[in-house]
């Protein structure tokens, strides 16, 4: 598990150069579902599965829970503040998937997590940046939230907040800005940094148990059935300008 992990870790400074990041939510009739965040790293494996196979690398399908992560690096998490243990705590029920094959040139990465109600849903990278805390804390040192060998720890921006809401008709999800001059500055921080982005997308894909009646983007597809809503935004609006994705979502009766 630690090799496989110590992978994880490299390839993530990688994976911002193009692309796609999808955000899954599957809404039930009674408000649980499952939220999922993937992200298809497949064009850097076409980059680099030539150089993979000649070093012999072997072809990874593997699933594992974040518990399972931190019951290893309970050592180092021990050595934390009791807010970063209680942040660590919260992300045990995530779970990640993982497919890299150098034949196929295919690389792709999914972290889900169901939830009862859908205010229970968070920042998805949330857990990725966990991850990073946590080497950081194994090494001794914080890593600066502009480091550009870290992308994630910069998409953790402090100075947002992202919630959720679905009351059995209308489904919201908010951006909220909490320090205007703190994320104007971190996105001043990391303005060079776009070109990284390149193509980069990032999607909303939302499920629902009955047809949509409205959606408050003008740019939204749906589904035959009109049970999905689909909208896609380059990668960078998510970074610099997440209001842009508040979404306001009516179901049918």
């Amino acid at each position: 598990m630690n090799k496989f992990l110590t992978l994880v870790f490299g390839l993530m400074t990688l994976f911002l150069t193009s692309c796609n990041f999808s955000e899954d939510v599957y809404i039930n009739e009674d408000g649980s579902g499952k939220i999922s965040f993937s992200f298809d790293g497949s064009q850097l494996m076409q980059m680099a599965g030539d150089k993979m196979k000649e070093d012999g690398e072997k072809a990874i399908d593997s699933t594992f829970s974040f518990k399972e992560v931190f019951d290893e690096k309970r050592d180092s998490i021990a050595q934390l503040s009791e807010e970063e243990q209680a942040k660590f705590k919260k992300l045990e029920n995530f779970n990640m998937h993982m497919v890299m094959n150098p034949e196929s040139q295919q690389m792709t990465f999914e972290l889900f997590t169901e939830f009862n109600d859908a205010s229970e849903m968070q920042n998805m990278f949330e857990a990725l940046t966990a991850f990073s805390d946590l080497e950081g804390a194994k090494k001794g040192k914080e890593q600066p939230m502009n480091d550009p060998s870290n992308p994630f720890k910069n998409l953790d921006d402090t100075s947002t907040e992202l919630n959720y809401a679905f009351d059995g008709k209308t489904f919201t999800r908010t951006v909220k800005i909490l320090d205007p001059e703190a994320h104007q500055k971190g996105a001043d921080s990391i303005k060079d940094m776009m070109a990284m982005f390149g193509s980069s997308t990032y999607k909303l894909n939302y499920h629902f148990p009955r047809p949509v009646k409205s959606v408050s983007n003008e740019n939204a597809m749906f589904s035959a059935d009109r049970k999905t809503v689909m909208i896609e935004f380059p990668f960078s609006t998510y970074v610099l300008d997440p209001k842009a994705l508040n979404l306001e979502v009516i179901l049918e009766d």
